[in-house]
């Protein structure tokens, strides 16, 4: 069963991937483990495929259609548990997908999943501006903000979003999430234009526990491990001879010395601009050579 969805996800079969969620639900205690389970570990090979160059893009938003449909099915299970369970909510998730960009699947599963998860999710939407995202985040006192992209000129957009944060002192966790993010991204380009404490969700979001880190004071340990990670990213941009990459494009551009001897220059037998006499169309035909000619003879 769990090979079948994950074989649904990856080539995007939506014919039976209800039927399949279905037999998956009976088999575990809970509704969401499906989704954080074999459902999850199949988008996480959708996710490897497509950062190894093997998946591109179409094929990812398939997949994601088809784990859209998965959850959709899922979820009023899941709601009908939310609501025999209740209780107050762990805490208040902002989420957006940034300016740009109009992809939204990623984000509305890791909502559905932080909202099955007791917590309290504010979805803002597409194509959502700055300064809406962090004016929603101080009047709403949410506790992280959640930012999610596909397409990669969101990866500017996010590193603005983090720098208007810490402009705006505003201090709470930011999470970055979708396709094209990386560790990697956040370290180099993330972590330098804010101070607010991290998190990486990139294209899997996994179980919930890496949201519930980010405002508990038990993250402690893991955040010495962010900045071991921060700083192999940065020392991994600089390259292994640590050269800035900066300096080694500007290495790269510089033209070779060359020792260029008068002589060997010929000169040309005029400069500038010489008038044609006016010469007949068809002496212009018959002395045409090369493949245009002919294409226009034919």
């Amino acid at each position: 069963m769990a090979k079948r969805l994950a074989h649904a996800l990856v080539h995007g079969i939506v014919d039976f991937i209800e039927a399949d969620a279905e037999e998956a639900r009976q088999q575990y205690a809970r509704p969401l483990e499906v989704i954080e389970g074999p459902l999850m570990d199949g988008m996480r090979t959708v996710g490897d495929l497509f950062g190894a160059g093997k998946m591109f893009l179409p094929q990812v938003v398939k997949s994601a259609r088809a784990m859209k449909r998965a959850v959709a099915y899922l979820e009023p299970f899941m709601a009908a548990e939310k609501a025999a369970g209740g209780g107050a909510p762990q805490g208040k998730v902002l989420l957006a997908t940034v300016k740009g960009d109009v992809h939204d699947i990623g984000k509305n599963i890791v909502g559905v999943v932080l909202g099955c998860n007791s917590y309290e999710v504010i979805d803002l939407g597409v194509m959502v501006h700055a300064d809406r995202i962090l004016q929603a985040a101080i009047d709403q006192q949410a506790n992280v903000v959640g930012l999610s992209g596909l397409i990669t000129p969101s990866l500017d957009e996010m590193v603005f979003v983090a720098r208007e944060m810490q402009r705006r002192g505003l201090r709470v966790p930011l999470l970055i999430g979708g396709a094209t993010t990386s560790p990697q991204h956040t370290a180099v380009k993330c972590a330098p234009s804010t101070k607010v404490p991290r998190c990486t969700c990139s294209t899997r979001p996994g179980r919930s526990g890496w949201s519930r880190a980010c405002w508990t004071r038990r993250a402690a340990a893991s955040s010495s491990r962010r900045r071991a990670r921060r700083r192999s990213g940065r020392a991994g941009a600089r390259g292994e001879a640590g050269t800035p990459p900066r300096d080694a494009r500007a290495g790269a551009r510089e033209p070779p010395a060359v020792a260029w001897r008068a002589e060997d220059l010929p000169q040309p037998s005029f400069l500038g601009r010489r008038v044609v006499a006016p010469v007949p169309l068809a002496k212009l035909r018959s002395t045409s050579t090369g493949p245009s000619s002919s294409t226009r003879g034919s």
